[in-house]
């Protein structure tokens, strides 16, 4: 199954949290605090008033309580507004 995005939503996929502090010290799974740095899956075309700026295989940060968590074929995706996405990371 593939997701496609309408509109000026896009579709991330959320990248590992950290196990590690600088420091060295191991978190645990509660301890991990959830990153809100993902990578672009899926863009969609787009509105009259909405350029899409960003593609597939982009790094972005996006609001910390942006979007919905969607789980598909055991894979778990965030489909937020563009608008949502604060930054490219490069």
């Amino acid at each position: 199954m593939k997701l496609v995005p309408l509109g000026d939503r896009v579709v991330l996929k959320q990248l590992e949290a950290e196990e590690k502090t600088k420091s060295g010290i191991i978190l645990t799974s509660q301890a991990q605090e959830k990153p809100q740095e993902a990578e672009v899956i899926a863009v969609g075309p787009g509105t009259e008033e909405v350029k899409m700026e960003v593609k597939n295989g982009d790094k972005v940060i996006y609001s910390k309580y942006a979007g919905t968590e969607v789980k598909l074929d055991g894979e778990e995706y965030i489909v937020v507004k563009q608008s949502d996405i604060l930054a490219i990371v490069e």
